[in-house]
């Protein structure tokens, strides 16, 4: 695999870290951001930096049991949940977490995000399911979103924010744009009237569709979104069926 050199890498994570605040995606101190510089190495934002004025000073560069190889200050507190995000699937590359408004209001109120509404949204990042509330920075938040990011590339944790997994930055912080601008439109909806969901057979056909172009996303894989039964839980004949492909082209395997 192709990776970029730490000095590109380190540009584009201060970069992204800086639009996360101006998009009004975090504030103050809150969020952080990493990218995996190789097998054995991970670069992160250092604990207590504000994201609209990060330096690159305020990058510390880790191995993945989170011990300090170098920078200034300490990593942040919620390295684990990173590192367990980054063990948990060898093509997560970069991990965003902030903490969107919207979308976060929603876990206050106790409103899933889970339906399949916006066909962009089905197609190319799936179902966002929210995790139970568990205390910031703890191991036991990491096992939650590590659990979570084997079959979501987007998932909200209650009361406290979003954590996005990409090939790269880029493809991580747009997960994290769609998502605020998703939980949005359904605010708008709620108000104006009611959420219409996308019927069952096209809700199936988009997820069969998202595997077939883009190879996820992977919570369209059978038996992996768990986030309502509105589709029936497909498996990979039904969803083959409804979008015209073969068994083989949705779970990777040979012809069928």
């Amino acid at each position: 695999m192709f990776r970029q050199p730490e000095t590109a890498l380190r540009r584009a994570l201060l970069s992204f870290a800086r639009l996360t605040y101006e998009r009004h995606l975090l504030v103050g101190l809150d969020g952080n951001l990493s990218v995996k510089l190789g097998d054995a190495a991970v670069l992160c934002t250092r604990a207590g930096c504000h994201k609209g004025m990060l330096a690159d000073d305020d990058l510390v560069v880790i191995d993945r049991t989170g011990r300090k190889l170098r920078g200034r200050g300490e990593p942040t507190s919620e390295m684990a949940m990173h590192l367990a995000c980054y063990d948990a699937r060898p093509d997560v590359e970069a991990v965003v977490h902030a903490h969107p408004p919207t979308c976060v209001a929603f876990t206050v109120a106790g409103v899933s995000m889970a339906q399949c509404v916006l066909p962009e949204v089905v197609l190319t990042i799936g179902s966002i399911p929210t995790l139970e509330y568990q205390r910031t920075g703890t191991e036991a938040l990491a096992r939650l979103v590590g659990d979570a990011v084997h079959s979501h590339d987007a998932v909200m944790m209650d009361r406290h924010g979003a954590v996005c997994v990409g090939r790269d930055l880029l493809e991580a912080f747009c997960r994290l744009e769609t998502m605020e601008h998703t939980a949005k439109v359904l605010l708008a909806a709620r108000q104006l009237g009611q959420v219409r969901e996308l019927p069952a057979h096209e809700a199936a056909s988009l997820r069969a569709l998202g595997l077939a172009r883009y190879g996820g996303p992977p919570s369209a894989l059978p038996g992996h979104c768990q986030s309502c039964s509105g589709c029936g839980r497909p498996s990979a004949e039904g969803l083959a069926k409804a979008a015209g492909f073969s068994v083989a082209r949705i779970t990777g395997g040979g012809s069928a």
